[in-house]
């Protein structure tokens, strides 16, 4: 009888960010492997962008859904022409926001279609961070690159976030310190003027350069990552209170009613001797820590975690969308 072969788990290694280990990262991706790298968002499970069969490696390792698109990150600007048609709205947000957290969608060009889970349009940025510039400098091709996480939980911000969700899926994970936005980028659809995905650059920031935008056209399918799926989850079960006058008293009471280890997470210690998780001065600091803190929880299992609500504005739209989706909809 023919010997059962076993699918032998990898040695993933955490390594510094140097010259040697970018090489040696960049080796990997070459051939058709997959390698976890930081960005100034979160970090990235990157693989060649032109190559399909290393792209489904990153489906298989995260356990993603094989029609929700991943976002192309180049090293230089004008790469963006090579993988996609500019519109005169992504010119105008290129020359200010890029690099930095911002994705811009437009036509495809030269993009396989698995990277874009068989839409005609792709996400292209340019990450605001050295490691991932000269990571993807040294590759020659763009890196589709998703969260390096579990599909559906919390985006990692340190290396050892990656480590705790994919070690033995992957050889190795760069290790470039915490990220500093600490949510994903903000997605602008630039072939029909809208914004797909609240992130690292507030809406009101991208209308300022090209005019106001509409909604998301109709889809049945996810236009852009984070569309469609449960996202950012913890193990806890996540209880999120709008916002409004009576929203202390509605957390007080919900943590009162709630049996099991449980936390509130707060900008201030306002909850008189109940258990607070400070996460924060202000929305900049809540939306930097609120994945680092999810995790953190999951560490000390907790079974619940009650997140104060934010105004949605500026930022705030985009931490608001992270933990919506983080409660499930399970909103008081």
């Amino acid at each position: 009888m023919p010997k059962k072969v076993l699918n032998k788990r990898m040695n993933t290694q955490i390594l510094q960010f140097n010259t040697k280990n970018i090489e040696l990262c960049a080796e990997e991706i070459s051939k058709g492997g997959i390698v976890a790298f930081p960005t100034e968002t979160v970090y990235g499970l990157g693989a060649d962008a032109l190559n399909a069969t290393a792209v489904k490696k990153i489906y298989a390792a995260k356990g993603r859904p094989s029609d929700n698109p991943l976002i192309c990150h180049i090293s230089d600007r004008s790469q963006v022409e090579k993988f996609a048609y500019i519109t005169p709205m992504a010119e105008k947000l290129i020359d200010v926001f890029m690099p930095g957290p911002l994705t811009v969608v437009l036509k495809k060009k030269n993009v396989p279609d698995v990277v874009t889970g068989g839409l005609d349009t792709v996400g292209i940025r340019m990450p605001d961070h050295k490691c991932a510039l000269a990571l993807i400098d040294a590759c020659k091709v763009p890196l589709c690159a998703p969260s390096a996480n579990t599909s559906t939980k919390p985006s990692p911000t340190t290396a050892r976030h990656v480590f705790d969700d994919l070690n033995g899926k992957i050889a190795y994970i760069l290790d470039g310190g915490a990220c500093g936005v600490g949510i994903e980028s903000t997605i602008v659809d630039c072939v029909n003027g809208a914004i797909l995905r609240h992130g690292g650059i507030p809406r009101e920031e991208v209308e300022r350069v090209v005019g106001k935008l509409g909604s998301p056209p109709k889809s049945d399918v996810p236009l852009c990552p984070g569309m469609k799926y449960k996202h950012y989850s913890p193990n806890a079960t996540v209880i999120l209170a709008a916002c409004g006058d009576d929203q202390r008293q509605r957390i007080k009471t919900a943590y009162d009613n709630l049996s099991g280890k449980k936390v509130i997470f707060s900008t201030t210690d306002d909850y008189d001797g109940r258990n607070v998780c400070i996460v924060g001065a202000d929305i900049r600091e809540y939306a930097h820590n609120v994945f680092a803190l999810f995790r953190k929880m999951d560490d000390e299992n907790y079974d619940y975690i009650i997140c104060e609500g934010v105004p949605e504005a500026g930022l705030g739209s985009a931490l608001m969308n992270r933990l919506v989706k983080a409660s499930g909809g399970n909103i008081i």
